[in-house]
């Protein structure tokens, strides 16, 4: 477990770095890098799948998802990097407390998610975020109401955890259908780009929608 840990957890710091240095260098660099991201998950979606519908329904929903980052990005940056880390900690939240705690599965579309890590990845979601937004309250692209009002932030960031996690299990449901490990091998210890960023590709989607219909503000 450790070694597996320490692979995951070396290339997670890697990640973590390319992708802050390219988003906080400019614009260019970052569209230059959302570009490569959907061509490489793109390409790993179209050979993970057989049916040739499900390949094209993939493919418009990823272009909408890096859509939805390109445009999160350009709004607000700390918005922007709010939903990354959320993502990221309700990732690494999940494996540290299901590699711990173990206890019940969570499903069977992925076997080795459990209670305990679901539960810790919203643990931690709360935690980063929470101190994230004490640091960028002023700039941060949410409601200051919002932020004001401790349940209302609390389900706004449990609802993007779950949909990180949701996302999770829908690309571990294609790859179990498909009968493969991972969508790629690009990545130590992750395997593919989709394997990676499974619950961002869902979570700016559906916090673009509750934006553009104004549906945050209403929690």
């Amino acid at each position: 477990m450790f070694k597996e840990f320490e692979k995951r957890l070396i290339s997670s710091i890697i990640l973590i770095l390319i992708t802050l240095l390219v988003v906080l260098e400019g614009k260019t660099f970052f569209y230059i890098f959302l570009f490569i991201a959907f061509i490489i998950s793109s390409y790993e979606w179209f050979k993970m799948i057989k049916r040739f519908d499900i390949k094209i329904f993939g493919i418009l929903f990823l272009f909408f998802s890096f859509y939805s980052a390109f445009y999160f990005r350009d709004q607000n940056l700390e918005g922007f990097l709010l939903i990354i880390l959320i993502c990221v900690s309700t990732d690494i939240g999940g494996y540290i407390f299901g590699n711990l705690f173990k206890g019940p599965k969570l499903t069977k579309i992925s076997p080795k998610k459990t209670q305990s890590g679901m539960i810790g990845g919203f643990v931690l979601s709360l935690i980063i975020s929470s101190i994230f937004v004490l640091q960028y309250s002023n700039d941060i692209y949410i409601d200051q109401n919002l932020i004001e009002n401790d349940l209302k932030f609390v389900i706004l960031i449990l609802l993007i955890s779950s949909v990180s996690q949701v996302g999770d299990l829908i690309i571990s449901y294609f790859k179990r259908s498909s009968k493969i490990k991972n969508t790629g091998n690009i990545i130590p210890g992750h395997g593919g780009l989709l394997d990676r960023i499974d619950g961002m590709i869902f979570v700016f989607p559906f916090v673009y929608l509750v934006t553009a219909f104004s549906i945050i503000i209403k929690l």
